[in-house]
């Protein structure tokens, strides 16, 4: 048992070490960026912040370990790391602070891997949305959940997988840094409906059919919270999305000099 409870801890701390480490590089880019820009605005830092610690709360402390056995926790972690968290770091522009931040060599080798197949290939709506919802229809109809409990690396990779996965989704339906290849907001509205009714249908699913080792009343109990709060989560990505298409068929100003 103390085994065990040593292998939790030590995951713990390498899947919450890198959001740390992000937070703290995000803050050192601002302050330095700021000397040669226009100030940052400060509630893309709260953004960002709150994203961060809503990632590190899912995968350490209280909920991450509770999580461990008690489903209801762990489905309150997937919510806050891979949906919010994903949602509150895309819209801190962290993809624009770092190119107004690295050296301008450095910012074009950045925004030519941006513009590259591999950089395309995983931000499209389709390939986000299958990475995303497929990759939880594979962890809760298979036996992954109950092994994810029982292999450290295994943990920490579908723990990553969860918020890239998110993140990755997230962008690729509302474009808030730069982005090279667009898909048209008609597109990404019917692909965001298939993936919201895929994770529907599995929230029902998990409420019908238990993971393996869940008790009944924790799947249902979870299998709510993964409907509902994962509806109030989508209904800001739905908002977003048609904010950002209402302001498109306004009149475009110029494009300023310097980075946003």
């Amino acid at each position: 048992m103390n085994n065990m409870h040593h292998h939790i801890v030590r995951a713990d701390f390498i899947l919450a070490a890198p959001f740390l480490i992000t937070l703290f590089l995000y803050l050192f880019s601002v302050f330095h960026s700021n000397s040669r820009y226009k100030i940052w605005p400060f509630s893309r830092v709260i953004l960002f912040s709150l994203g961060i610690f809503c990632a590190v709360g899912s995968v350490s402390g209280p909920i991450a370990e509770g999580a461990h056995s008690n489903f209801t926790l762990h489905m309150v972690g997937h919510l806050l790391l891979g949906m919010l968290s994903p949602l509150l770091i895309s819209l801190s522009f962290p993809i624009t602070l770092l190119l107004r931040t690295l050296p301008k060599k450095r910012a074009r080798m950045l925004s030519a891997f941006l513009k590259s197949r591999f950089s395309h290939f995983f931000t499209h709506p389709v390939v986000a949305t299958l990475l995303n919802v497929g990759g939880l229809w594979l962890l809760y109809t298979t036996n992954l959940y109950h092994m994810m409990h029982e292999h450290v690396l295994l943990h920490i990779f579908i723990h990553a997988h969860v918020f890239i996965a998110g993140y990755l989704f997230t962008i690729s339906m509302i474009y808030i840094d730069p982005v090279s290849h667009r898909f048209s907001y008609l597109y990404r509205t019917i692909v965001l409906i298939f993936a919201l009714a895929g994770h529907g249908i599995l929230s029902k699913y998990i409420y019908a059919h238990p993971p393996y080792g869940v008790p009944v009343h924790k799947a249902e109990l979870g299998g709510m919270i993964m409907y509902y709060g994962g509806d109030i989560i989508d209904a800001l990505l739905i908002f977003l999305l048609c904010l950002q298409w209402f302001n498109s068929t306004k009149p475009k100003k110029r494009p300023e000099a310097h980075y946003a």
